[in-house]
């Protein structure tokens, strides 16, 4: 298993990212948090430890700057710009295939919340390269009319108490079509604090995109 700390250098003084890669990797999942939270995230760093154990490949990156994230805790307002994490995301994309140990993998996105959205994007964007998602309580409604243009296979996870985002996944469903696919885990709010839940979600996950990542899929 090789842990290092890297900068990724998408933006002026680079974006700071944990990269785990256990030996005979057959894949890498890339993780867009979600609004207010880092790469630090309890939840995803958990669901990482899950990937790692299923022989994947994990990048968790800050998306905001530090000065960014200083504006953003007063405002609120970075963690909305769906636009500008998105770019960074398919940026980063665009360096993981460049990067020697990365760039033989096939890789997925793993997004939470509106970082659901920002991988959406960031997958239509880079469809020869995202071969899989997977979102998180997401809110893949905000990735608008990038819905239509994704082509990698899309597992929707939502918490069956967290109706509100329930419907506006299906909403998002349907504008995917044939590539998602919504599961709902029941008894879980929005951030899986209950009990066996967030474990669900990351064999979920983990099942997805170790079917996903070795099959290739049309461009």
């Amino acid at each position: 298993m090789e842990t290092r700390e890297v900068t990724i250098p998408v933006v002026e003084g680079g974006l700071p990212a944990d990269v785990i890669v256990p030996s005979g990797a057959v894949g890498v999942v890339l993780f867009a948090h979600g609004s207010g939270s880092s790469r630090h995230s309890p939840r995803n760093t958990a669901v990482a430890h899950t990937l790692n154990g299923r022989s994947l490949a994990t990048v968790l990156v800050d998306l905001l700057t530090p000065d960014e994230d200083v504006l953003d805790a007063r405002t609120a307002e970075l963690r909305f710009d769906i636009g500008l994490l998105a770019g960074r995301l398919a940026a980063i994309v665009d360096w993981m295939g460049a990067e020697p140990t990365l760039g033989r993998l096939p890789i997925g996105l793993f997004g939470a919340s509106t970082g659901a959205a920002a991988a959406l994007v960031a997958a239509a964007a880079r469809p020869e390269q995202v071969g899989a998602v997977v979102s998180r309580g997401g809110r893949p409604d905000l990735a608008g009319g990038s819905l239509s243009a994704v082509r990698a296979p899309t597992l929707l996870l939502v918490g069956g108490l967290d109706e509100q985002v329930i419907v506006l996944n299906e909403q998002a469903q349907a504008q995917l079509g044939e590539v998602a696919e919504l599961r709902i885990v029941p008894g879980a709010t929005h951030l899986f604090e209950e009990p066996g839940t967030l474990e669900q979600v990351a064999d979920q996950a983990g099942t997805w995109f170790t079917t996903h990542l070795r099959t290739p899929h049309p461009a």
